[in-house]
């Protein structure tokens, strides 16, 4: 895999504000542009803050979220950024944009919806059914999203098998006691399954 500099933004978006998440999105891909990252990955939905839930609902929600991707997509003249935002045709998606030379090049949509404890997805997402592999810098990144790199046989997988060198995972999992051993035995098996390096940021 060629070199790659990559930069794993942390950030809490606020859910529902959309002008202050995008403000923080563009301060971080500035940021990133100045250490000469390569790539600035976010959280899932990042745009809109997680969970949106019945904002989703209202559709000047969505069509503002949609452009306040355009106008990140805008900052990305000399970095390629991933964040996650709500993509829509005749469903709603739970989704990550890829971002590079001023505008969106591609879009993973999220494939496998949580639907317990907090997490209530099936009921305003559609399911993705896509596994795209984007170049960038000559490196070939499958990007996922949270719930898909439970799954062994879920994208990854299939990301791996069209020649990914990383996998980019972006999440928006909440605190629970325990469940950071448990995330990081799942990544070390999707590793070690598919021999191919994990990056993971979450909010």
């Amino acid at each position: 895999m060629p070199m790659l500099r990559l930069a794993l933004a942390q950030i809490n978006p606020r859910v529902g504000d959309l002008k202050g998440n995008t403000q923080k999105i563009l301060q971080y891909i500035a940021e990133a542009v100045k250490s000469k990252v390569d790539v600035v990955a976010f959280p899932e939905l990042s745009v809109t803050g997680y969970p949106p839930e019945d904002l989703l609902l209202k559709n000047h929600f969505v069509e503002a979220n949609l452009e306040a991707c355009k106008i990140i997509a805008s900052h990305t003249q000399n970095i390629t950024s991933v964040f996650g935002f709500v993509d829509s045709d005749e469903s709603r998606y739970n989704a990550a944009a890829v971002a590079h030379q001023g505008k969106i090049i591609g879009v993973y949509r999220k494939i496998h919806l949580p639907n317990y404890g907090v997490f209530d997805e099936k009921r305003y997402f559609g399911s993705g059914e896509d596994c795209p592999v984007f170049v960038v810098g000559g490196a070939k990144i499958g990007i996922n999203i949270c719930e898909d790199i439970w799954f062994k046989d879920g994208p990854t997988r299939f990301q791996k098998a069209a020649g990914a060198d990383l996998i980019l995972n972006i999440n928006g999992s909440p605190f629970s006691i325990g469940k950071k051993n448990q995330r990081e035995q799942i990544l070390r098996q999707r590793i070690k399954e598919n021999n191919i390096p994990i990056a993971y940021v979450n909010m």
